[in-house]
């Protein structure tokens, strides 16, 4: 018996994000989903050594690898669609959940469980460490879409300026010391050149 799962994973790089919005470089959810696996593992990490805590870093970047495996199926969902109003975002939910079980009904069975728990981590018992992990890939998905957002306008592109601004705001109301630590000691680099960051080593 053939098992699709894996097949279905890499046709993310097919799924395009921001698709209401003009970018100087499109960005898909291959792309997306690594991305939020090293910021979610940075800020675990920063965590750690920083403020003390004990996060299984590796463990949370797995998670973010697979946060939006069930796109494969609904599609990214342009935010200010998604978040219009809340019956539109229970639906999605849903449409989501649907998506993520038939997704994971293509792994072989004895795997399955391994797979379901990273892809739906808000199942877990309230007091699993993966809900807390989950927090933190939250975190590392919103400052993926600003560091975008900032990338876009340090090239010229105003389509991203409000976006930018709003999304800080969203990052900064999360009060989580780790991104606070990140935007002040990481993402001013983000608006940088290449030059500009050679030029600093």
């Amino acid at each position: 018996m053939n098992y699709h799962f894996s097949a279905y994973l890499y046709r993310l790089q097919y799924i395009q994000r921001w698709s209401l919005m003009r970018s100087t470089a499109p960005e898909n959810v291959a792309e997306h989903s690594f991305h939020v696996a090293l910021l979610t593992h940075m800020l675990c990490s920063i965590g750690n050594v920083h403020y003390g805590r004990s996060l299984n870093a590796e463990r949370a970047a797995t998670m973010a690898l697979f946060h939006d495996a069930s796109e494969v199926f609904t599609g990214d969902i342009a935010t200010p669609v998604k978040y219009n109003n809340p019956r539109l975002l229970t639906s999605f939910r849903e449409m989501e959940r649907v998506a993520a079980e038939r997704l994971t009904g293509m792994i072989p069975p004895e795997l399955q469980v391994i797979y379901t728990q990273l892809m739906q981590p808000e199942d877990s018992p309230p007091d699993s460490e993966d809900v807390l992990l989950h927090s933190y890939v939250k975190a590392a998905d919103r400052l993926d879409a600003y560091l975008k957002c900032v990338w876009e306008v340090a090239a010229g592109n105003r389509e991203f300026a409000a976006a930018k601004e709003q999304t800080a705001a969203k990052l900064r109301g999360l009060g989580l010391q780790e991104v606070d630590y990140f935007l002040t000691h990481m993402a001013p680099s983000f608006e940088m050149s290449l030059d500009e960051l050679s030029a600093g080593n």
